[in-house]
């Protein structure tokens, strides 16, 4: 499943609930009234769009009206998508092009911040790029295990310290490491005790402080992961954070198990900070870049996966016909093994690693690659 329609399945519930609202209200009015403005904007705000957010949507749309684009109901569903892919266009890239480019991702417990980073990780390497991650969330329990979890899964290195340790170090440590080892992207862990905001203020400047001084020219990516289904409670952690951390991004997770999906527009347009990638799914490969026509088009209109389903059916059917056939060689082999009493032999193959395991770093069994050729910030970075 691609990443469109992976963004369309993702957002059935949000789409059930919001968009069929919508739809039964319209099939109510024939002409465009106040009365019309007024549903719709009660529709939004129950679909965590944000009462500002809701509220603006109305108004662009009574303006549309105004100069004549909007002559009935049943264009009022294609400007209303119209207006919030306009909404939440902006930002939602990563600019990541230095060699190397670091991200480093915050979140409260049970948001699903070490799972986003090992979704994040395994995605840039299916990419081709060398990734590397940063266990400096050293406070929060079994954190550094989780994220070894994950490493493992992703198949990336993973640079750590003891429970307790100095973020900052261990932030340093990577940051040598990535350096060393060529590594492009650099993933870090960072803690979310938004209960104590300066003990937060006081660890994430200090990791700042390290990157600015040994990684000066590099791209930056500051990425807050959130639980879309605590609805507009999403929009005041974000604001909360806001406050103590240097944004650039929104991670939004567990959207395919929430009916507010909405929330996205609510965090994009009211605080102004854009959606990098949402979480539609429980498998690995199931953490999207943020795509604002995509969303916008899934809150509406559902992608049917019929052509899909009948390329499964051929494989399926295939497959059949190969075990079938499998399954005869098999069985006239066994019939000559017993005329001529013969034995069957069986043979393994041992590969030894060799790898060496250093304390605190592990590595994942290394890939023959080209070498990176590195760009004109990269320069600095590796007399840095």
């Amino acid at each position: 499943m691609g990443i469109f329609k992976k963004i369309n399945f993702g957002l059935t519930k949000t789409r059930n609930k919001m968009a069929g609202a919508i739809d039964d209200m319209l099939d109510s009015f024939d002409e465009i009234t106040d009365d019309l403005y007024t549903e719709l904007e009660e529709i939004l705000v129950m679909g965590d769009v944000g009462v500002t957010t809701a509220v603006e949507i109305t108004e662009k749309l009574r303006e549309e009206a105004e100069k004549g684009k909007i002559k009935d109901a049943n264009q009022v569903r294609q400007k209303i998508k119209d207006i919030i892919a306009e909404m939440l266009y902006g930002g939602e890239d990563m600019g990541l092009i230095t060699v190397p480019s670091i991200i480093l991702v915050i979140g409260v417990n049970g948001v699903g911040k070490t799972t986003t980073i090992g979704k994040m990780a395994a995605m840039y390497k299916a990419q081709g790029k060398s990734v590397i991650l940063g266990a400096a969330d050293t406070f929060r329990a079994a954190a550094i295990d989780q994220l070894q979890i994950w490493a493992d899964r992703a198949g990336v290195d993973i640079i750590k310290h003891k429970e307790g340790a100095d973020p900052a170090a261990v932030v340093f440590d990577t940051i040598g490491a990535a350096k060393a080892r060529d590594s492009e992207i650099i993933i870090i862990d960072t803690a979310g005790r938004l209960h104590n905001k300066k003990n937060l203020m006081d660890e994430l400047n200090k990791i700042y402080r390290v990157i600015d001084r040994e990684l000066p020219y590099s791209d930056r990516e500051v990425l807050l992961v959130l639980d879309s289904t605590t609805g507009q409670n999403a929009v005041n952690q974000a604001r909360e954070f806001q406050a103590v951390a240097e944004l650039t991004g929104i991670v939004l997770t567990k959207l395919d198990g929430t009916a507010r999906g909405g929330v996205v527009l609510a965090i994009k347009n009211e605080l102004g900070i854009p959606v990098k990638f949402i979480g539609v799914g429980e498998q690995i490969d199931d953490l999207q870049p943020f795509k604002p026509a995509a969303f916008a088009d899934g809150l509406f209109d559902k992608i049917e996966y019929k052509e899909e389903e009948d390329i499964s059916i051929e494989i399926v059917e295939e497959n059949t016909e190969e075990l079938e056939e499998a399954a005869e060689d098999i069985l006239q082999k066994e019939e000559l093994s017993l005329e001529d009493n013969g034995s069957a032999e069986e043979s393994s193959e041992t590969v030894d690693s060799g790898l060496e395991q250093e304390e605190e770093i592990t590595e994942p069994e290394p890939e023959k690659k080209e070498k990176k050729r590195r760009g004109f910030f990269g320069l600095f970075n590796r007399n840095s």
